[in-house]
């Protein structure tokens, strides 16, 4: 097994914890975790790190499994910026609430609450940062075969 198979293998393992955090954040009940009412400060920030660390591992996946020993180009570049602004994205406005510029800051009595606008926000923040990904993975080239002809400069 070559190292760029190992990676593979480390960025699915990646990828599934950072979904299994995920959906622990977005339903807290399927572990035995009493849901209160509402959305909550820890519970929006392990959904915020469980995407984030999904997409870390997703990006990881696709750069040992399709693209191994090779430079990014400007697409995969622009595609891991993008991502990483909806990553960015998500965290703001999933803690706009509590960090005061949010609409429904709460009082100190009260929880955040999650909005319609802050769950619209937060769901097109991670479709912006799986676009990145998929820029990323289609706009690639791929590693050059070792049977190419080692005297074509034009190839390599």
């Amino acid at each position: 097994m070559d190292n760029s198979q190992k990676f593979a293998q480390l960025g699915i393992a990646v990828a599934l914890l950072g979904g299994v955090i995920t959906f622990i954040g977005l339903f807290p009940s399927a572990i035995g975790l009493e849901a209160s009412p509402g959305v909550g400060v820890l519970q929006m920030l392990t959904i915020l790190v469980g995407f984030s660390i999904l997409m870390f591992g997703a990006f990881i996946f696709v750069q040992a499994r399709y693209y191994p020993n090779t430079r990014h180009n400007l697409a995969q570049k622009i595609g891991v910026r993008l991502s990483m602004t909806g990553v960015v994205l998500a965290t703001a406005i999933g803690l706009a609430d509590v960090l005061g510029f949010g609409s429904n800051s709460p009082l100190l009595d009260q929880r955040p609450t999650l909005g319609p606008w802050q769950t619209a926000g937060l769901i097109g923040s991670f479709l912006i940062a799986s676009a990145g990904l998929l820029i990323f993975v289609l706009f690639g080239e791929s590693a050059p075969d070792d049977s190419s002809d080692p005297d074509d400069t034009l190839t390599n």
